[in-house]
Order: structure tokens, then C-alpha cells, then sequence
């Protein structure tokens, strides 16, 4: 299964109902002049804020979301105090915000609450079943102008000196700062001269050096290890964002191609005719 980029949120907001999914009950986490603040009324605001909220960590997410309400209990209450809650204006909001409530509430029974903890399993398992295992090996390298120099760098390195600090001084290489490591990689990943004598290293062994057409290498293996699969525990929110994406998408062709839609304005008919996908609106 692809995973786009686009899923981000809908991973937060799945994360954060399947959490909350197992409360029991909708217990009160702060009071505003004796007016509770709770864990549905969490779930329903991560789910207004959106994009806004998607990068930031649950801990923190869950308190920006309180601060939120909290100032959201104040203005309403002033706003009530102020007679603002009658009239045409306000009528016309309560409209608007009843329509996005029922289709916030629909979204969570018929979409998500229709994706399983054993369908996000299912796909897991085929994930795992089709995964190929492959060696890794994780490398640095410093990377220099010259062969002269690089031998230099090899007996500097046999008497002892330290790699990484050389690397950081010497190497030309953009993981300098790092002491050159470049991380975990496949046969096939690196240039074909760095890749035939990274392979022959075993772990701790430094090369010779090693030209390529970025310069001359001198490389030291730190460690080799077959790949695994990801943790159902790493992958399920990924599968599950997915899953729900999926079931979205149909739900949503589905009612469209029950309903009479006309866009009346022509500007915004042109804009919705030039779109490739639709997808752009929504949850």
C-alpha cells in the first residue's frame, strides 16, 4: 500500500479517536468558571484544527487544544453576556456549523468507525509477507581532493587517530559534521567503486582509498545487519491512515453518485472543472 504525504493529518486525527476510543468515559479536564472542558470536546477541536496540530507532539497537542477551548469558553461566555448569541448573523453561523458537525459526525461512523483494528492487521500481515529482507550496512567516509591525501588520512588513522574527528576536519563530504556517517544503505545504493569496496569491508576494517568520480574515498564499515520489517506498533497508524483515506474516497464517490450537484457560479464551475482529482475537499 502507497502512502501519500496528504495522510499526515488524517494520521493525527485517526491516532487521537483510536486513543480516546478507549476512555471510559469523556472525563473532565478543566473547568472555565465551573464549565468543564473534556476529552470529547478534545476530539471534536483536533478535529476543526486540522493541519494545525498535525506536527506537533501528542503531549503538547493535547494542551495547545485545552489552551484553545479554554479561551473558546471565555469569548462565549463574553459573547453571551453581550447578547451576541440571537439575531440573523448568529443564526446563520449556527447553520453552517450544524451542517460541518454532521458531516464531522457522519465522517466518524461511516468512515472511520467503519476501518478495524483487524483490517489495519490484515494489512500489516501482506506488508510482512511481502517484505524483502535485504543486508545493510552502515559506512562513514571521508572525502578528499587527492589520493596523497587520502593515504595520509589511512596512516593517520592506523596510528590511531579518530575518524570521525578527522572527518570533520578534513572530509569535502556533505555528512562532515556528522564524522562522515552516511547511515544504513543497500548493495546498489552508493556509486559502484565505493559500493565494491565498502562490501568487502568487515565491520570496524577501514579501505584504502577509494576514487570515485566525487573524489577519493577512505571509508570504514560500522556495522552490517539483515532488514526486517517495521513493528505492527510502528506501522499501524501509517496502514491506518491509509485505510481510512480508502474508505473516504468511496464513501464519498458513493454519495456523489446518488446526488444532483449544481455549481451554480461560473468562476467557481471553471475552477472544479480544471481540477485532475477530486480529493481537494473535505475531511
Amino acid at each position: 500500500m502507497k502512502i501519500s504525504a496528504r495522510l499526515a493529518v488524517t494520521a493525527v486525527l485517526a491516532t487521537l479517536a483510536w486513543q480516546l476510543s478507549h476512555a471510559a468515559d469523556s472525563k473532565t479536564l478543566a473547568r472555565v468558571n465551573g464549565v468543564a472542558i473534556t476529552e470529547d470536546d478534545v476530539s471534536t477541536a483536533s478535529a476543526s484544527m486540522g493541519a494545525e496540530i498535525a506536527g506537533i507532539p501528542d503531549a503538547q497537542r493535547r494542551g495547545q487544544i485545552v489552551d484553545y477551548l479554554v479561551t473558546n469558553q471565555l469569548m462565549a461566555a463574553a459573547a453571551s453576556q453581550e447578547k451576541l448569541d440571537s439575531g440573523p448573523a448568529f443564526e446563520r453561523r449556527m447553520q453552517n456549523y450544524r451542517r460541518l458537525a454532521l458531516a464531522e459526525i457522519y465522517y466518524e461512523k461511516m468512515v472511520v468507525g467503519q476501518v478495524s483494528e483487524a483490517d489495519v492487521k490484515k494489512v500489516y500481515d501482506t506488508y510482512v509477507g511481502e517484505f524483502e529482507a535485504r543486508q545493510e550496512l552502515r559506512a562513514r567516509h571521508i572525502l578528499l581532493n587527492a589520493e596523497e591525501e587520502a593515504r595520509d588520512i589511512v596512516e593517520r588513522l592506523n596510528r590511531g587517530d579518530d575518524f570521525a574527528e578527522l572527518a570533520k576536519e578534513f572530509s569535502k563530504g556533505a555528512e562532515a559534521d556528522v564524522g562522515g556517517d552516511i547511515g544504513y544503505f543497500a548493495k546498489g545504493d552508493m556509486v559502484a567503486p565505493f559500493d565494491k569496496a565498502v562490501f568487502a569491508l568487515k565491520v570496524d576494517d577501514i579501505s584504502e582509498p577509494v576514487k570515485t568520480r566525487f573524489g577519493w574515498h577512505v571509508i570504514q564499515l560500522i556495522d552490517k545487519h539483515t532488514s526486517e520489517p517495521n513493528s505492527f506498533e510502528d506501522e499501524k497508524f501509517r496502514i491506518l491512515a491509509g485505510l481510512i483515506q480508502e474508505k473516504r474516497d468511496s464513501v464519498i464517490e458513493a454519495l456523489r453518485g446518488e446526488a444532483k450537484i449544481e455549481i451554480v457560479d461560473p468562476a467557481i464551475k471553471k475552477a472544479l472543472e480544471s481540477l485532475t482529482t477530486r480529493g481537494s475537499f473535505g475531511q
